[in-house]
């Protein structure tokens, strides 16, 4: 059977069990509120994976739910790239996403995941709306995210920027509302937060890639700013528990 035969025998089975695709124009919405940051639309427009509309991309549930929530993470992912969101973050979330969705053992472990990752993109957009930064400071942060895992110097940032040291600390906490160092602080520990969360890797490994100077200390600051320890946070926030797998 040629695809084409496949397609039709594929729209008959539809109409024979009552199978309809949800309309384009509200998928479009939703994606479109996404983009905007617009929570309190994206959560009107949220609708479940099991909901109606959604098609059959595999007979066994978990991994049509799976499916369709892998291609739901690549809609979206587009979507705020197109809203603004730096391209090299959105896809760095989008593969810890999927990474997490392949790890889920139950359909209600994708159901919980699919309302987390939609709210967690809108409030990423719509914090991206909010903030708009001359363009040495956004070239300083992103040079800061593509190089949290090397050790980061004023002079690299200044030089980076195009500005004089003195001038890009001036001028980052007079706009960002906080000194350079803190920043990179609170952006290392954010990286180490979605690692503990979607990946296994130790503490130690962890300290070492976001370049702390000890794992004590890592642990030291990663508790001043969460109020966790490394430790309590994995076992609160760890998507996939050790005992679901």
């Amino acid at each position: 059977m040629d695809m084409s035969q496949k397609l039709t025998h594929q729209a008959f089975m539809n109409r024979e069990e009552q199978i309809s695709h949800l309309a384009y124009e509200r998928e479009s919405a939703f994606f479109q509120a996404i983009r905007d940051g617009n929570q309190e639309e994206v959560k009107r427009l949220f609708r479940p994976l099991d909901a109606a509309g959604l098609g059959k991309l595999s007979e066994d549930p978990l991994r049509n739910h799976r499916y369709h929530l892998i291609i739901t993470v690549a809609l979206i992912t587009r979507a705020c790239i197109e809203g603004g969101m730096e391209m090299e973050e959105a896809y760095n979330l989008s593969d810890l996403y999927i990474r997490t969705i392949d790890r889920c053992r139950s359909i209600e472990e994708v159901a919980l995941l699919h309302q987390e990752l939609v709210l967690d993109y809108a409030q990423r957009m719509q914090f991206q709306r909010r903030k708009r930064y001359p363009r040495a400071v956004t070239v300083c942060i992103d040079y800061i995210y593509d190089n949290l895992h090397k050790r980061l110097t004023l002079p690299d940032l200044a030089e980076a920027a195009g500005l004089s040291p003195g001038y890009l600390s001036r001028l980052f906490r007079e706009e960002v509302g906080v000194p350079l160092s803190e920043y990179v602080t609170r952006k290392r520990i954010e990286a180490a937060e979605n690692m503990l969360k979607y990946s296994e890797f130790s503490c130690l490994e962890i300290a070492d890639y976001l370049c702390f100077s000890s794992e004590s200390h890592f642990i030291q600051v990663f508790r001043k700013l969460t109020g966790y320890t490394p430790r309590r946070y994995r076992e609160e926030f760890f998507r996939v528990r050790t005992a679901a797998t």
